[in-house]
C-alpha cells in the first residue's frame, strides 16, 4: 500500500516485506529473523526508535479511557498550544492522521485564503488530485519529485494548468512562474538534498509577501529531525502554514496544519472534516514524543551521527576509488554511485547486507535508537560489497552477483 516500503524499491523478490515485532533500531520478520534497521526506520517516522516505552506507555494509558467518543478528546488542544508555542509565527492548527491529507488541508485552506487557485510546488505533497495534477497532460512535470514517468490516470483533465514545479534553489524558475500564472499558493519542502543557496528561502518569502501568494512549508519529512520543531527555524524563515507528520507521533498517525490566523480562519468558509482526525492516539502519541525530545534532545545526537556515516561513507568510496556524491539533510542521509550501474550497486548492497542481518540500501534514516556500536557494525559489514563493487566497476558484472531483479528507481525530486 505505499510505494516507499514495497520489496521493490529494496530487493525484489528477497526482501523480508512484512515484520512480526520491532523494538529500538531492531525488527524481527515473520519467520523470526532479527536485522538491524539501518535503511529508512519506518519511512522516517521512528526518530526515537520503534516501540519507545514512554510514547508507547502514554498511548496504552490513554486506550483505557476510550480513543474516540461523540466529546472532543482534549489533548488535541494542548497539542495545538504546545505546537504554536514553538513556532511564534503560527497562531492556529488543524488536525490530520496521514500526510497527504494534511496537505491536502493545507492547499484547501491556503486556496480559500489567497483566492487563487494556482498553486507552485517543489519537492514531494503526497498522492492527492491537486499534486499530481502537475502532471497533466504531458506526464512529466514530476519527473524530478517523484517517479520519472509518473501517470495521473484518475486525475481529472480540468485540473490541468492547476499545478507547476520549480526547481529548488533556482529563484528565477519560480519567478517566471509567479510572472507567467495566477499563483496564489507556494508549497515546497524547506530542504531535502542540498542546502538553500544564495537566500533562496528569503527569496521565496519576500516574493511571496510582494504578490500575496500563502506560503506552505512542507515540514512532514523534515520536522523534528533537525531541531525542535520545524527544520525552516534553523534558516530564519517563517512560512504563513506548516505541515507536519512522520516524526511527530514516532509510528503513530498524526499530522498537523499550522498556520496564521489570517491564513487559517480561511477554513470556515469551506469544509474540512474527517471522524478519525478526532482521536486520541494520535494527540496523545504526539504530546509524549514532543515530551520525550524536549527532555533527551535527540538531534543533536541523530545529527552528529549522520554526518558521521556521511563522512565515512566518502572515506570508503575514496578508498576503494568510486566517484559517489552524498545528499540529505544529516539524519536523512544518502549516497548515490555515479555510474550507469548505481542501481545494480544498490541492489547488491541490499542482498549483501541482508545476509548479514542488516536491512540497508543507499540511505540512513537515523533515530535515538542507532548505537556507536551497531554504525560501526554495519560499516564493518559495507565494506566488503564496496570492495566488490570496485571490481565490477573494473569489468566484474554486477549482474552476475545479483540473485534476482534490480531494485527499482524509487523517488527522485528536485531538490
Amino acid at each position: 500500500m505505499l510505494l516507499s516500503k514495497r520489496p521493490e524499491m529494496f530487493l525484489p523478490d528477497l526482501w523480508p516485506a512484512y515484520f512480526s515485532s520491532a523494538s529500538g533500531a531492531r525488527l524481527w520478520d515473520l519467520d523470526g529473523t532479527e536485522y538491524i534497521d539501518m535503511s529508512i526506520m519506518g519511512v522516517g517516522a521512528n526518530v526515537l526508535g520503534y516501540a519507545h516505552p514512554k510514547v508507547d506507555e502514554a498511548v496504552r494509558n490513554s486506550i483505557g479511557n476510550g480513543n474516540l467518543t461523540t466529546l472532543n478528546a482534549p489533548e488535541e488542544v494542548a497539542l495545538a498550544e504546545q505546537l504554536v508555542d514553538l513556532h511564534p509565527w503560527a497562531d492556529m492548527a488543524r488536525f490530520a492522521r496521514t500526510g497527504g491529507e494534511a496537505n491536502a488541508v493545507a492547499i484547501r485552506i491556503a486556496r480559500a485564503a489567497s483566492g487563487r487557485d494556482c498553486v507552485a510546488i517543489c519537492g514531494y505533497h503526497g498522492w492527492h488530485d491537486w499534486y499530481l495534477a502537475t502532471n497533466l497532460p504531458s506526464g512529466d512535470g514530476l519527473d524530478e519529485h517523484l517517479l520519472p514517468g509518473l501517470d495521473p490516470a484518475g486525475v481529472p483533465q480540468d485540473l490541468n494548468g492547476s499545478t507547476y514545479p520549480f526547481r529548488y534553489n533556482d529563484f528565477e524558475d519560480l519567478l517566471a512562474l509567479v510572472t507567467e500564472h495566477n499563483i496564489g499558493v507556494i508549497k515546497m519542502e524547506v530542504m531535502r538534498n542540498h542546502p538553500p543557496k544564495n537566500g533562496f528561502l528569503k527569496k521565496v518569502r519576500n516574493l511571496a509577501n510582494d504578490r500575496g501568494i500563502v506560503l506552505i512549508f512542507d515540514e512532514c519529512t523534515s520536522g523534528f529531525r533537525q531541531n525542535y520543531g520545524g527544520l525552516h527555524m534553523q534558516f530564519g524563515v517563517a512560512p504563513d502554514m506548516a505541515v507536519f507528520g512522520k516524526a511527530l507521533g514516532n509510528g503513530y498517525a498524526v499530522t498537523a496544519v499550522l498556520g496564521k490566523r489570517e491564513v487559517m480562519q480561511a477554513a470556515q468558509s469551506t469544509f474540512i472534516s474527517s471522524t478519525f482526525w478526532t482521536e486520541r492516539i494520535g494527540s496523545v502519541a504526539a504530546l509524549a514524543t514532543l515530551e520525550v525530545m524536549e527532555n533527551e534532545a535527540p538531534w543533536d545526537g541523530i545529527v552528529s551521527a549522520g554526518q558521521a556515516i556521511t563522512a565515512r561513507w566518502q572515506e570508503m568510496a575514496a578508498q576503494y576509488q568510486l566517484p559517489m556524491t552524498t545528499s540529505g539533510i544529516p539524519s536523512l542521509t544518502g549516497f548515490t554511485f555515479n555510474s550507469p550501474h548505481n542501481l545494480a550497486y544498490k541492489t547488491l548492497i541490499t542482498q549483501q547486507m541482508l545476509g548479514k542481518g542488516f536491512l540497508a540500501s543507499n540511505v540512513v534514516y537515523l533515530s535515538t535508537a542507532h548505537t556507536p556500536e551497531m554504525i560501526d557494525a554495519y560499516f564493518e559489514a559495507l565494506e566488503p560489497s564496496f570492495e566488490l563493487i570496485q571490481e565490477c566497476e573494473q569489468g566484474r558484472d554486477v549482474l552476475a552477483e545479483l540473485n534476482g531483479p534490480v531494485c527499482h528507481s524509487g523517488f527522485s525530486r528536485l531538490n
